[in-house]
């Protein structure tokens, strides 16, 4: 497959996807949403995941006065999941075959149920085969149905962090859904980032983890950069009105594009922008793409991640961690060797680069989980799992 096609493939989860940012699907391609392709895209989704891993079950777990890290408190905050394939029980009677799958920023679980990962990781053969596993994937708090700041408190929404995330995934898989233990947690961008907190919070919660594109690192460099700028570019507008507005903030439209740009590898949009028109085409495809986004809900998203540094608590880990990042990725960039430094501080830790090719794209390679679904079979593997020949054939 040559750049040019890949590229143009790409353009379709380029639309909705920004740095560990994807919209609540993978298809919507920037259209403004409305009731029949709303209907008629939750119908293609259902038949795909029939096909790919069985029936997805939709299910909403409620907390009643969760005090958040910051100690506000919401009298009811809901999180919502679904599940693929059945529990399976040991002679103990206890869940042995729990895999948490993780979502990045702006998105939710069922950006996971798209034909890409349905066909790359969860169908029969694939390393994640939902004929074998009980998997789980949850809207985090702030994303898709779960509770968020554009249910109606706006900006009176408590300020949640990736701590108050891993609680709440913590309390949906114990207390909710039962399971003592999880096989496995696979997380991407955000969803890696939380995967290394539960390895430090609950070390004896799972046989292993699998972060992809994150770094147990503070958010830093670019990565902090480019939130800061888009934050302040929301909060300065007087459209924003403290969170109280009527339509979206001017400062908000204007950054998208910035998000959308940082996004995608370096090699990608030099195929895609070849010139100005195609670059105006791209700011004006973004701010189209803007205007069906919650600047409240985006936000909080990009403001959550304050709080995150696994890097003091890397000793403690006790699970196996295979850590995947890719070349070309310039938000976790491969040349500040960080994975190099920090990965023998973990006791069962490996590490891949993936290298960039002609098919990769950047962070976007995450949407892509065709491109290292061997990977993921490597990882199961080392739990010691045999996964069919099929899970790596193309």
């Amino acid at each position: 497959m040559n750049t040019s096609r890949l590229c143009r493939r790409s353009t379709t989860a380029t639309r909705v996807v920004l740095l560990g940012i994807l919209l609540p699907t993978l298809f919507m391609c920037g259209q403004q949403h409305h009731a029949g392709a709303d209907t008629q895209k939750s119908s293609k989704t259902s038949r795909r995941t029939e096909e790919h891993g069985g029936i997805a079950r939709q299910a909403d777990a409620w907390f009643k006065n969760y005090r958040f890290r910051d100690g506000e408190i919401l009298p009811r905050v809901r999180i919502h999941y679904a599940t693929l394939g059945i529990p399976h029980r040991n002679a103990k009677g206890q869940i042995d075959n729990a895999i948490l799958v993780l979502h990045w920023t702006g998105a939710d679980g069922s950006a996971l149920l798209n034909k890409n990962y349905l066909e790359a990781l969860f169908a029969p053969g694939r390393p994640l085969d939902a004929t074998r596993y009980f998997l789980i994937l949850p809207d985090n708090v702030g994303h898709g149905k779960s509770s968020r700041p554009s249910d109606g408190l706006k900006a009176a929404f408590p300020k949640y962090g990736y701590a108050d995330m891993v609680d709440l995934q913590h309390r949906l898989v114990t207390e909710k859904l039962g399971i003592e233990h999880l096989h496995a947690i696979l997380g991407m961008s955000m969803g890696g980032m939380n995967a290394w907190q539960w390895a430090e919070a609950y070390p004896d919660a799972m046989d292993g983890i699998m972060p992809v594109v994150s770094m147990p690192i503070p958010i830093s460099g670019r990565n902090m950069l480019w939130r800061r700028i888009v934050i302040h570019a929301i909060r300065s507008d007087p459209q924003w009105n403290g969170g109280n507005y009527t339509s979206p903030p001017q400062g908000w439209l204007n950054a998208f594009p910035l998000m959308r740009m940082m996004l995608d590898g370096v090699p990608n949009l030099q195929v895609l922008l070849p010139d100005g028109h195609a670059a105006d085409r791209f700011i004006a495809d973004a701010r189209s793409q803007a205007r069906s986004m919650d600047a409240n809900d985006i936000l909080y998203s990009l403001s959550s991640s304050a709080d995150y540094d696994p890097q003091p608590g890397l000793t403690t880990i006790k699970t196996k961690v295979y850590a995947l990042n890719f070349a070309d990725d310039e938000f976790n960039p491969a040349e500040l060797h960080v994975m190099e430094e920090l990965m023998p501080k973990v006791r069962e830790g490996r590490f891949i680069v993936q290298p960039a090719s002609a098919e990769s794209c950047g962070h976007l390679t995450m949407a892509h989980p065709e491109l290292w679904s061997e990977r993921v079979t490597e990882f199961m593997r080392s739990l010691g799992d045999e996964v069919l020949q099929s899970s790596i054939e193309r």
